[in-house]
């Protein structure tokens, strides 16, 4: 398991889930059974290999909010290790993520939650502060070098959206 400079207190669970949508689903499930601090992280991570699928971290914001965070997954069966897979895990559960509704300016995003920068998809530069981020309310920023980073890409009336929408269309669809 992967230490992370802002997540010291971790856990992760692997319930073989094989979609991003159940796992951001199990994790809200988590936080609201937990009652878990705004502070804290709740992380999606894709393991690849001979059995591919989606694990789950907590990061609460103390040990003791860990221990408790731990001894409830136990207790409902689940099988808990420490630490995250990796350091790159996809953010549903994070300071200001409740908040990040509508449409935004850059400088919005960044002031009221825990994402620390915004990238645009084929841009070299940072996207000016004022400029507008319609939400969708599906905001998931990665972990990238330690800092919580949106990946956002151009829209129609030279606004931004993330680059993850809550809807994908399914690879090949229209096959």
């Amino acid at each position: 398991m992967t230490p992370h400079p802002r997540m010291p207190y971790v856990v992760t669970v692997d319930t073989g889930l094989r979609d991003l949508r159940a796992a951001d689903h199990l994790l809200r499930t988590f936080a609201a059974e937990l009652a878990l601090a705004e502070g804290g992280f709740g992380c999606t991570h894709l393991v690849r290999g001979e059995r591919p699928r989606v694990v789950v971290s907590l990061a609460p914001e103390s040990r003791a909010e860990l221990d408790e965070v731990r001894a409830w997954l136990v207790a409902e069966g689940y099988e808990v290790t420490g630490g995250t897979p990796d350091a790159v895990g996809r953010a549903v559960l994070y300071r200001g993520a409740g908040l990040l509704r509508g449409t935004m300016t850059v400088e919005e995003v960044l002031s009221v939650s825990a994402i620390d920068r915004v990238t645009v998809l084929g841009s070299a530069g940072q996207p000016r502060l004022d400029s507008p981020l319609v939400t969708c309310g599906h905001v998931r920023p990665q972990w990238q070098g330690g800092e919580l980073v949106l990946a956002a890409m151009p829209a129609v009336g030279g606004t931004l959206v993330p680059f993850e929408v809550p809807e994908p269309t399914p690879c090949c669809a229209d096959h």
